[in-house]
């Protein structure tokens, strides 16, 4: 149900980069740097810039929604918790956000990764938005509907069908410039288990970007926060990847910290056919595992 990786084991993701050679090519507009410069990447230092340890706030408000989530049917509070008994239990936060009213900041980290990318999960997948409702996309008939996504059929964490549930809730509210800002934002982010953008929520990944965007959206937040926060969302939820996409950059010149989250997102870095292509300018790339799409 959520990403099957040991977010909190770094030691062995940085172990795998520091046997990364150097890129063999550059993509379009970027000069090869000297091999010198690809040979002086501080691994440990990369990794603390894409995951912290300590994590990443996000810009949101929390409050009740996953109460109202569990009262209207989008999460059952039992699976949910049996979900997690076998893994130590909800951490504070979550057990907050699932059934209370959490005023606290919520804050992403490399152990709660899982359990934050479940609750954006379900909120993308209950909470009406047209984007869910595009006839081009998730409910285009050459699919047989949106039933049978991983993002819809593999969430079992539902009072009964969760199609019942598809689309049906007024969670989150947003006004129309709000939606044209969620609808611009999740076509240019994109996710490596797939090829498809946030606009295209197809899969566990996508559904949950959805729902941290309308969230964000509703906060306020700027385009610039909202590429900047999905960015270090999605870093947690694939950080191999990431560690990679940085890793890149840094021996291409660009710090992490210097790099545009837009661009990152977009199909070059962020979407399968994208990263893939920046593992093949990596020599001798090593994969610990990537995020799930499935239960």
């Amino acid at each position: 149900m959520e990403t099957h990786m040991n977010y909190w084991k770094l030691s062995t993701i940085v172990l795998a980069l520091v046997v990364l050679a150097g890129v063999e090519n550059a993509l379009p507009g970027r000069a090869a740097p000297p091999d010198a410069a690809r040979r002086s990447v501080d691994i440990e230092k990369l990794a603390e810039n894409v995951i912290p340890e300590d994590g990443v706030a996000l810009p949101i408000r929390w409050g009740n929604l996953g109460k109202r989530m569990v009262e209207a049917g989008v999460i059952d509070t039992d699976a949910f918790n049996q979900l997690y008994a076998g893994r130590g239990g909800l951490s504070a936060q979550g057990s907050a956000m699932l059934g209370g009213d959490h005023g606290e900041p919520v804050v992403i980290g490399r152990e709660n990764a899982g359990e934050l990318l479940n609750l954006f999960w379900a909120l993308g997948l209950g909470n009406a938005n047209p984007i869910l409702a595009d006839a081009e996309e998730m409910m285009n008939p050459a699919y047989g509907g949106a039933g049978g996504f991983a993002a819809t059929g593999g969430w079992t964490l539902a009072n009964g069908d969760p199609m019942n549930h598809y689309n049906a809730h007024a969670l989150v509210s947003i006004t129309p410039e709000e939606q044209s800002l969620v609808e611009r934002v999740s076509e240019n982010i994109h996710r490596p288990c797939c090829g498809n953008s946030a606009h295209f929520p197809d899969c566990n990944h996508g559904m949950a970007m959805l729902g941290l965007l309308e969230l964000l959206a509703a906060n306020g937040a700027s385009e610039e926060e909202m590429y900047e926060t999905a960015l270090a969302a999605n870093s947690y939820w694939f950080p191999d990847t990431y560690l990679v996409i940085g890793q890149y950059l840094a021996e291409q010149g660009t710090a992490w910290e210097d790099a545009d989250p837009k661009e990152i997102l977009g199909v070059a870095y962020s979407s399968a056919e994208g990263y893939q292509r920046i593992m093949s300018m990596v020599e001798g790339p090593v994969q610990n595992g990537g995020g799930s799409c499935g239960a």
